[in-house]
């Protein structure tokens, strides 16, 4: 009897093609192109200090790069541009590949400043209830993105 060919071969090869090209894609968006599109409004701000009119942005640095004092060196950076710093501490681990900057309210525009003016760090919202600080810098491996000098 002569065996039938199934079609579940090319089908699973089309599968396993299209998630490599999807991981790929991933990876290299994030490598090179994973930042934050400029807010148009801050263009111009960019390394800036900000205006003393200004809404106050309580921010707190978190080091998890595993290098000691780049959290110093951010926080003097902020501080330097406006923002009012009430935290410099080290993060629960000191292994954080990627740097970013956490949106502690349902308001996005203030964590904006903050990512502007640091050089883009991708931004996520992680929302508390405390008034500690209204935006979060976690600082990783690859603080080298990070913009530190006016």
């Amino acid at each position: 009897m002569a065996r039938r060919q199934g079609r579940g071969g090319p089908i699973l090869l089309g599968v396993v093609g299209l998630l490599v090209a999807v991981l790929a894609g991933s990876w290299a968006w994030a490598r090179f192109g994973g930042h934050l599109p400029v807010v148009p409004a801050l263009r111009d701000t960019a390394g800036k200090k900000r205006a003393q009119g200004d809404r106050v942005i309580r921010v707190q640095v978190l080091n998890g790069s595993g290098e000691a004092g780049i959290g110093t060196r951010v926080a003097a950076y902020l501080r330097a541009g406006g923002f009012h710093v009430v935290e410099v501490r080290n993060a629960d681990r000191p292994d954080y590949f990627a740097s970013l900057v956490v949106a502690r309210r349902t308001d996005l525009s203030l964590a904006r400043e903050v990512s502007h003016y640091l050089g883009g760090p991708p931004l996520i919202q992680q929302a508390w209830d405390s008034e500690l600080a209204d935006v979060s810098v976690l600082i990783g491996s690859d603080r080298s993105h990070l913009r530190l000098d006016p």
